[in-house]
C-alpha cells in the first residue's frame, strides 16, 4: 500500500479524525476570512513555488529555513537555464514580491494583506512541526506607526479568543535596526569568542554570518555564556528605544498581556525592530502557535522601494492541536438542511425526486443509499447535523404526508407532500 510521505498529512471527514477532522478546518477557514476582512485586510494568493533565490535573498540565505529545509525543484531537461524554484517554505517574501510587481505600493497605503495555505519545510516531523503544514498569514506594508504593530498581534489573540483557546502567552521583544544592531552584535561577538570553542557547530557557523542567532540556539541554551550575554534592548537608539515603548503601550490600551523576552530572535534575517511569539504549554517543545515581527527592510532588499512592513504568520494545525487539547469542541462550519430517511424502495423512489428538488432551492440534502433502518439512517443524519429529516415510509406513502422531524427542538409532526417545501424552507 502506498501511504502519504512522512510529516504529509491528510485532513480528512469525520469528527473521530480530531483536528484532523475536514469540518474544523471549514470553521477555522470561515473565522480567518471572517476576521481579517473586519480588520480590514484583502485577500492575496501567491503561488505555491518561487525562485529559490526569492527565499535566499528574502530571510537569509545562512538560516536554517533556506540552508536546511527548503524543499528545491530540479528544472525541467529542457529548461537548463531556468532559475531554481523551491516550495515556499513561507509566505513574506512571496507577499512581498506580489507587492512590488504588481504595483501594489501605488495603491493607498497601508496595504493590508492576508493569505492562508500549505507552506512546506523539510524539519524531522514531530508534534506541531510536519513537513507539509498550513499557516494563515497577515501582512502589513506602508505603515511605521507603533499601532500597526500591536494591531498584528492584537487580531491573532482576538481570533484565539473567538474560538475558544485560552492559556496563551505572548513573548515580545525588540531586535533594533541598521542603526543599533550593528553596535549590538559586536557586543555579542566580543562576549561569545571566548567560549566559541565550546558552542556547537551551529552556532560557530553563525558567529561572524548572524551573531544574533546564536541566542536562538537550543544545543547551547543551558551554556553558561547564554545566561549572561548583552540583551539587544538594552542597546537600542532612540528611534527604536521609543518605537518599543509605543508597541507596549498600546497593547496596554487594547488589554493584551505579554512578557518581555528579550532573547527572541526569530530565525529569518529580514526582522527589524518588534519581534514576538505566541506559545502554548500544550504543544511542548513546539509551541509557538503563531509569530512574526516587523520587516522595514525587506522591500528594500527585494528590488522594491523602501517600505515598512509588519506580520505574522499562525500555524493552522498548532491552534487546532491546542483546541483538540484543551477540549475545545468547534460548531460545525456546515450543517445538513434535510435529510431525507426513505423506509424501503416505493418510498425511496418517491424521495429522489423530493431530493433534487429540495438541492435545486439551493438547500443541502442527502439521503440513504445502503437501505438501512431508520434508526441507522437517523444516526447518519446526526452525523450530518441535519436540520431536519424527513421520514417516508409505506404509511405515509398511502396518506400522501411525510413526517417531518426538526433535529434543533426535538420535534416531529406530519406535513402533506405539497406543504413540504414551505415547512423546510420557511417560505
Amino acid at each position: 500500500m502506498i501511504t502519504a510521505p512522512r510529516g504529509l498529512l491528510d485532513i480528512l471527514p469525520g469528527e473521530s479524525f480530531a483536528w484532523l477532522d475536514s469540518a474544523r478546518w471549514h470553521v477555522l477557514e470561515g473565522e480567518l476570512r471572517r476576521i481579517s476582512h473586519q480588520y480590514g485586510y484583502s485577500e492575496l494568493r501567491p503561488p505555491v513555488f518561487e525562485s529559490a533565490e526569492l527565499f535566499a535573498r528574502g530571510m537569509g540565505a545562512t538560516t536554517d529555513a533556506v540552508q536546511k529545509e527548503m524543499f528545491t525543484l530540479a528544472p525541467r531537461g529542457d529548461e537548463e537555464d531556468a532559475p531554481v524554484f523551491a516550495l515556499r517554505p513561507e509566505f513574506t517574501a512571496g507577499l512581498v514580491r506580489a507587492y512590488i510587481e504588481h504595483g501594489l505600493h501605488n495603491q493607498t497605503q497601508p496595504t493590508k494583506i492576508f493569505t492562508y495555505g500549505p507552506v512546506f519545510r523539510a524539519e524531522r516531523p514531530q508534534k506541531g512541526r510536519f513537513r507539509q503544514f498550513n499557516q494563515w498569514d497577515v501582512e502589513v506594508f506602508g505603515a511605521q506607526d507603533p499601532a500597526v504593530d500591536a494591531e498584528v498581534i492584537h487580531i491573532g489573540i482576538d481570533l484565539a479568543g473567538r474560538l475558544g483557546v485560552t492559556g496563551l502567552t505572548v513573548e515580545l521583544n525588540s531586535i533594533g535596526c541598521p542603526v543599533c544592531r550593528p553596535v549590538y552584535r559586536e557586543k555579542l561577538k566580543d562576549h561569545f569568542r571566548p567560549v566559541l570553542a565550546e558552542l556547537c557547530p551551529d552556532c560557530n557557523t553563525r558567529f561572524d554570518r548572524n551573531p544574533l542567532r546564536l541566542l536562538d540556539c537550543k544545543k547551547d541554551a543551558a551554556h553558561p555564556a547564554m545566561a549572561t550575554a548583552p540583551m539587544m534592548v538594552d542597546h537600542l537608539c532612540p528611534d527604536c528605544s521609543g518605537h518599543f515603548a509605543q508597541v507596549q503601550r498600546h497593547l496596554g490600551e487594547l488589554g493584551v498581556e505579554y512578557r518581555l523576552n528579550p532573547r527572541i530572535v526569530r530565525g529569518l534575517d529580514y526582522y527589524t525592530k518588534t519581534v514576538f511569539e505566541v506559545v502554548h504549554p500544550k504543544l511542548g517543545a513546539q509551541a509557538v502557535v503563531w509569530a512574526g515581527g516587523r520587516y522595514d527592510g525587506l522591500t528594500a532588499e527585494l528590488g522594491g522601494k523602501p517600505t515598512p512592513g509588519v506580520g505574522f504568520a499562525m500555524g493552522m494545525e498548532r491552534i487546532l492541536i491546542v483546541l483538540n487539547e484543551l477540549g475545545v469542541a468547534l460548531p460545525p462550519a456546515l450543517r445538513m438542511d434535510v435529510f431525507v430517511a426513505a423506509l424501503g424502495e416505493p418510498a425511496r423512489q418517491v424521495c429522489l425526486p423530493m431530493l433534487y428538488r429540495l438541492r435545486s432551492l439551493g438547500l443541502s440534502a442527502d439521503i440513504d443509499y445502503l437501505g438501512r433502518s431508520l434508526k441507522a439512517q437517523m444516526k447518519l443524519a446526526g452525523r450530518h447535523h441535519a436540520k431536519f429529516v424527513i421520514i417516508v415510509g409505506d404509511d405515509e406513502l398511502a396518506r400522501g404526508v411525510v413526517k417531518l422531524k426538526d433535529m434543533d427542538a426535538g420535534t416531529q409532526g406530519e406535513v402533506s407532500v405539497e406543504k413540504l417545501l414551505e415547512a423546510v424552507t420557511g417560505q
